[in-house]
């Protein structure tokens, strides 16, 4: 039953995502693109500190012990993140929102062959036919039904930042799992808090050191708008904990695949709660995301 946790967790991390997202959507009418994304880290690290410290001094859990290149993968893992965040907003300001949304989801399969070249876990057979499937679905999704639009900008420059946005993000997702199995026997728990916690501080410092020397002003608008920017915060290091538990609990393939349930959500609130009507061609790229999803956690 252990070893089927992960499936709860990610849904959950799915869920904090989407609400942390459109949470996040409407600060940019009081924050700066940079600003905006920097809020993931100045209020979700103190709240990673808070979670570590309770977790290894109220409740005693044992403390990891943290090999050398622990560092050096949680830092590679935090830097691929803050790049490929830069690349996708990068991405929009090229073309649009679908184009770069389209390409980045080429992260599904990025990951899938990351994680059997780097760290040895590749999906069976069915699964890696499960993941394209899904990645398909997604593209498809995201382009709002007109895959064949999106695949005609393949030469876009918006394109190639959406696929650099990709291997931020997947790279990102391998070095969480990497950094939080190089622990030992800790619980999972334990791992994953103490990998999040450290790659935030990482990200944390970076970005906050960007914003210091080149937009200060906006340093002052991200602790100004604390009550709005709080919850982005509280949701951001929500998410981010179900990923990092979840890669730590299995591969990150499965779990980047299976998150793809998240547009899944987005789109049936749009319709059922929204009443926001759709094309034929949207439900069926649905379908091959559900099927897709389905098929990785059942067969890869």
């Amino acid at each position: 039953m252990r070893n089927e946790m992960w499936i709860p967790i990610t849904l959950a991390a799915a869920t904090f995502q989407i609400l942390r997202t459109s949470r996040q959507h409407r600060l940019r009418s009081i924050l700066s693109v940079n600003a905006a994304g920097f809020v993931r880290y100045a209020y979700g690290f103190p709240l990673a500190m808070l979670a570590t410290v309770v977790t290894f001094g109220a409740f005693r859990a044992d403390f990891p012990t943290i090999p050398a290149r622990f560092w050096l993968i949680i830092a590679g893992g935090g830097i691929a993140q803050i790049i490929g965040t830069i690349a996708l907003l990068r991405s929009f300001d090229l073309r649009d929102f679908a184009i770069g949304t389209v390409y980045s989801k080429t992260e599904i399969v990025i990951v899938a062959v990351a994680s059997a070249v780097l760290l040895g876990e590749s999906l069976r057979p069915a699964g890696w036919i499960a993941a394209f499937v899904c990645m398909v679905g997604v593209a498809w999704l995201a382009a709002r039904g007109d895959l064949r639009s999106a695949l005609h900008s393949s030469l876009d420059p918006a394109a190639w930042m959406g696929i650099a946005a990709a291997a931020g993000f997947a790279l990102a997702a391998i070095g969480i799992r990497a950094a939080s199995t190089s622990l030992g026997d800790a619980t999972a728990w334990s791992r994953a808090i103490l990998t999040l916690t450290v790659m935030l501080g990482i990200q944390t410092v970076l970005n906050g050191a960007q914003l210091a020397v080149i937009d200060k002003p906006a340093m002052v608008a991200v602790a100004h708008h604390w009550r709005a920017a709080l919850p982005v915060g509280i949701l951001s290091i929500c998410g981010s904990t179900g990923w990092a538990v979840a890669v730590t609990l299995t591969s990150a393939t499965k779990v980047r695949t299976f998150g793809q349930v998240e547009l899944l959500m987005a789109f049936a609130i749009s319709a059922l709660w929204l009443h926001e009507r759709h094309k034929p061609k949207e439900y069926a790229a649905s379908a091959l995301v559900l099927i897709g999803v389905v098929g990785v956690v059942a067969l890869g």
